[in-house]
């Protein structure tokens, strides 16, 4: 049996080799700490008044601290990603409130555009009005112009290209309510809206298109009739020649 002077460098060596060990661990958990990985908090195996206690007692409340900080961080995030998805939901619905797009008439569409008509919103009104002639294969657009007070090249353009996508989609495009410092801006500048149908108001768009389809379906219905009464006509020869 090993005497008692014997055990004692024996029991110093295995103390040594556990604090080496609980370092070790204490490094490795710090070192994964630092690299950002979520960590538990440690099982103390030393009491506060050992080194090795009080450095595991620290680095717990390091632990914990981060751990709160990444709660908190977390919560930050959902909270700021709710509010600019609320952000874009409230300026989707303020560019559909800006330009509205209304079916006057059947086949007929109004968008009155109102406030500033840079480029970027011109864009996306197009790409608006495009979409919703096809969904309803409507056949005449009108845009109204009459809250608009200034245009500058680039949205007169933008126009131009609008009224020819239009035209692609086999639609008329129509402009109404052009302001007296429009149509002098449009003069000065040379550009040509001659390929665009115009109209001082947008009354007197809708009057004219509607009286244009009153009057077509008014000349249908009279060729229908004619028809009708030639095909009469040449049943009562053929029943008279029988």
């Amino acid at each position: 049996m090993p005497t008692e002077s014997e055990s004692e460098p024996a029991s110093g060596a295995r103390f040594e080799s556990d604090v080496s060990a609980n370092i070790a661990r204490l490094l490795d958990v710090l070192g994964r700490v630092g690299a950002g990985e979520v960590v538990e908090r440690l099982a103390l195996e030393y009491p506060d008044s050992h080194p090795v206690g009080a450095l595991t007692a620290s680095l717990n409340e390091m632990i914990a601290s981060l751990n709160e900080a990444r709660a908190r961080s977390v919560d930050y995030s959902r909270d700021l990603q709710e509010k600019l998805e609320a952000i874009e939901a409230q300026e989707a619905a303020i560019a559909e409130l800006s330009a509205p797009i209304l079916e006057v008439w059947q086949g007929v569409l109004c968008m009155p555009i109102v406030g500033v008509a840079d480029s970027a919103r011109m864009a996306e009104m197009a790409r608006m009005l495009l979409n919703t002639i096809v969904q309803t294969k409507a056949s005449l657009a009108v845009l109204d112009i009459t809250g608009i007070r200034v245009m500058d090249t680039r949205v007169v353009d933008h126009f131009l290209r609008v009224a020819r996508a239009v035209r692609l989609l086999g639609a008329r495009c129509v402009l109404s309510g052009v302001h007296p410092n429009i149509s002098q801006t449009i003069v000065h500048m040379g550009m040509d809206l001659t390929s665009i149908e115009t109209y001082r108001s947008m009354r007197e768009a809708l009057s004219d298109i509607v009286g244009s389809k009153l009057a077509a379906k008014r000349e249908a219905a009279k060729a229908r009739r004619a028809e009708a009464r030639a095909d009469a006509k040449v049943e009562a020869r053929a029943n008279d020649a029988e």
